[in-house]
């Protein structure tokens, strides 16, 4: 299993475009990927469970991978946080 955390500073937190994006990223691995935040959590496969978090800039997200492709997975992911929120 990896993990990692990553604060939002995107002004307008994990909106509709960029989540869309961040499920069409996560869907390229087989391993199970979710997003967690103050509690709640939800399958970044998803798109109502990404926006369901109601991430806002400021906040911290944790990002799970657990799977055969976890190491990629969770480099990519991070990655796409860095350069889009």
């Amino acid at each position: 299993m990896k993990e990692f955390t990553y604060t939002i500073t995107d002004p307008l937190g994990v909106h509709a475009r960029p989540a869309g994006m961040l499920v069409k990223e996560a869907g390229k691995f087989t391993s199970k990927i979710t997003l967690s935040k103050d509690g709640k959590s939800g399958d970044a496969k998803r798109i109502f469970a990404v926006m369901g978090l109601g991430v806002k800039c400021g906040e911290t997200l944790t990002v799970t991978a657990e799977g055969e492709d976890e190491e990629a997975a969770a480099a990519a992911l991070e990655e796409f946080l860095k350069n889009n929120l």
